[in-house]
């Protein structure tokens, strides 16, 4: 297995490229299975994940014992995703499903039905903090805190155990390696916002995906769609924002992958923010990007936002 990490530079005077983490990514990507599973007698276990951060997860952890489809590949809107036929071929002869739930893949009973599967359902996020809104709907983006990616590796290890016991000890010790990175990204990524007050934490974003990221690292996102890539706010909707930007000082608008940068190129033209990098909210990078494994992903997003407030201290 073989991955890149990307270095980030978060302000003009020093580099500062979160490197126990990324050294922690690079250290995960190279990662060498354990005795005898390279010679295993038995098939990989046939499993689907629904989306790219479920299929990295699932990929970190079942390593070679694995033959995984993931549903949603990287760079795709899950929100908006179509199964085709070979989808459905391919969840009817899976023994494990694994899913995020929490509302987020509105197409997976349907297909669940057309494939007449009977394997084993895996929510990944069982036992998550759910994040509640206003309106009643929960945020299903719980990757997006390093605390919950625990959680969901901790799901898919015991699935894994469960479903081949032969090599339990196997899952279980990926799982503990794929924990400790995300334990040492996470205090890299709290100590880079050190030096960066609560109140100059304020970003736009595409749509309503960090609120797990917020809760972690006292980040504000103002969220131009809700928490699906929804339609494009109105005038009235767009001049609020603009204003809420220019009255809060916020200091950076970001785009994600999967949505239409215009906005932010309005928001910033206007408010004289910064646009920042693009980030990854429901879906990875394709292979070889910084952002097409989890750990990747998040160090990624993390590096690009730092970037952005540290710069706006360093003009006033």
């Amino acid at each position: 297995m073989f991955c890149t990490a990307h270095v980030v530079v978060f302000d003009r005077r020093r580099r500062i490229a979160l490197g126990v983490a990324l050294g922690a990514v690079l250290s995960l990507c190279a990662f060498v299975a354990l005795p005898g599973s390279a010679a295993a007698a038995d098939p990989p276990l046939k499993v689907v994940a629904t989306f790219s951060v479920l299929g990295d997860m699932v990929k970190e952890i079942g390593g070679g014992h694995v033959a995984l489809t993931t549903l949603v590949g990287p760079g795709a809107d899950a929100h908006n995703f179509e199964p085709a036929p070979e989808d459905v071929k391919a969840l009817a002869d899976a023994q494990i499903l694994v899913l995020n739930g929490l509302d987020f893949e509105a197409w997976l009973p349907r297909l669940i039905t057309s494939a007449g599967f009977k394997g084993t359902q895996v929510l990944a996020s069982e036992g998550v903090r759910v994040r509640h809104l206003d309106a009643g709907d929960v945020d299903p983006h719980a990757w997006q805190s390093l605390d919950n990616g625990a959680i969901y590796a901790k799901n898919i290890v015991e699935a894994l155990s469960k479903a081949t016991p032969a090599h339990r000890a196997y899952y279980k010790n990926r799982a503990k390696l794929f924990v400790e990175q995300m334990k040492k990204l996470d205090t890299e990524i709290r100590l880079a916002l050190d030096d960066i007050p609560p109140g100059k934490r304020k970003v736009v974003s595409s749509h309503d995906a960090f609120g797990y990221f917020s809760q972690a690292y006292d980040i504000q996102f103002i969220a131009l769609t809700g928490l699906a890539n929804e339609a494009e706010p109105s005038a009235k909707e767009m001049a609020a924002i603009i204003d809420t930007v220019k009255k809060e000082g916020v200091t950076g608008v970001f785009v994600e992958n999967t949505a239409n940068p215009k906005l932010a190129s309005q928001i910033a033209r206007e408010t004289g923010a910064k646009v920042g990098g693009t980030l990854y909210s429901d879906t990875l990078a394709n292979a070889d990007q910084p952002a097409s494994n989890y750990l990747g992903m998040f160090t990624w997003n993390a590096g690009q936002l730092i970037y952005v407030l540290k710069d706006s201290l360093i003009k006033d």
